[in-house]
């Protein structure tokens, strides 16, 4: 299989043609003169073209663009923020995260009436099938599908990171965020962060879900929903038969991180969320939450080769969220605007965002449903 091939399946969010998008002047939210931090596109906007800054560091590196012909720092710069510290992978040398602070921090904390911005982002970004980094990016993508991400050097070296980072400062004032691969690692993080009893605020583009995306499958809602339910059930009763599985309910400290979620139905990497949710609710709603936990909680092939961890990092699969804010794109993918591409997340066009669904999920309790509106 070619790269070409591979772009299309992986993961990941850079291809030749994106260098062309590097350019934040000509492809970036450069409408966005005064931010507006009470406002979720805003913040998304904000949240999205850091990530990109990331990927336009790596490609300015793989080009060796530099001094003026260098494209990243405007997409940092232009928000008032700066670069404090550049995440390297120790086996190929590349950069897949970064960490950067905002220059106005000292000014907002002043007002308390607003909501205030992030003292510090940690961003990273997703798959780059070029040359000097694609074998370890699909090595990360294979780990992310056998769910062993918390395994891999990224993982450990950006959690150390965040963890310093917390230490020092209110982690209140502190996001994460990432795109495809990069949403990966900062879902793992922010799980990790949260059992260590920290809330980091979390944006996540077009995350990797490892299961079938019934969202691209011919049939009608019910077909989809029996294969579903029959799926779970039969998750769960090997859980429970392999396992001495106790079903916890959720603990409210990880309930109350509530992660936002940016996904796109068109896009098959990500879109399998958008089922997940679906199906979550109408499992709270027949009063099968518990089934539905035991069923979600593991996979049948980690079940059968009885796997365990020691690791620190959350180990359970990443799209477990009792909670989350979930935003869905249903424009339709078209050449210049993909249905995984970071980009399309600082949309300029305001009568397109119309297109853009947002999802409550809460966890399930006696008296209270979670609320999804995707219909």
């Amino acid at each position: 299989m070619g790269r070409g091939s591979l772009r299309k399946l992986i993961g990941g969010g850079a291809m030749a043609s994106d260098s062309d998008r590097d350019v934040f002047s000509i492809f970036g939210p450069f409408h966005l003169t005064s931010i507006d931090w009470t406002n979720s596109y805003h913040r998304t906007s904000v949240a999205s073209s850091l990530v990109n800054g990331v990927y336009t560091m790596e490609r300015d590196k793989q080009e060796k663009r530099v001094g003026s012909e260098s494209r990243a720092m405007p997409w940092w710069d232009f928000f008032n923020f700066s670069l404090v510290e550049t995440l390297i992978d120790d086996y190929d040398g590349s950069i897949y995260g970064a960490v950067f602070e905002y220059k106005l921090s000292n000014l907002s904390q002043n007002n308390s009436h607003v909501k205030a911005p992030p003292r510090y982002v940690i961003a990273f970004r997703g798959t780059i099938l070029e040359s000097e980094t694609w074998m370890t990016d699909v090595k990360h993508n294979l780990k992310f599908s056998f769910n062993t991400l918390h395994e891999g050097g990224r993982s450990l070296q950006a959690i150390r990171v965040i963890r310093n980072m917390v230490e020092k400062h209110n982690h209140s004032a502190i996001w994460l965020a990432g795109h495809s691969l990069g949403a990966a690692l900062a879902l793992l993080a922010g799980k990790t962060m949260t059992s260590f009893g920290f809330l980091l605020e979390s944006y996540i583009f077009n995350p990797p879900i490892s299961c079938i995306p019934l969202e691209q499958l011919p049939g009608g809602k019910k077909i989809k929903g029996v294969f579903q339910f029959t799926k779970t059930v039969v998750k769960a009763t090997v859980a429970m038969v392999l396992t001495d599985l106790q079903v916890q309910e959720d603990d409210p400290k990880t309930a109350s991180w509530i992660p936002y979620i940016y996904v796109n139905p068109a896009d098959p990497i990500c879109a399998g969320y958008i089922d997940y949710f679906k199906h979550k609710t109408f499992m709270s709603k027949i009063g099968a939450s518990k089934i539905e936990k035991a069923g979600a909680g593991k996979s049948v092939r980690s079940l059968l080769m009885g796997k365990s961890s020691s690791s620190d990092l959350s180990t359970e699969p990443l799209h477990i969220l009792p909670s989350a804010d979930m935003i869905v794109n249903k424009n339709k993918p078209t050449k210049s605007m993909t249905a995984h591409g970071l980009h399309q997340w600082w949309e300029r066009d305001s009568a397109m965002r119309e297109n853009w669904e947002s999802c409550c999920i809460r966890p399930y309790y006696e008296d209270k449903l979670q609320q999804l509106t995707i219909q």
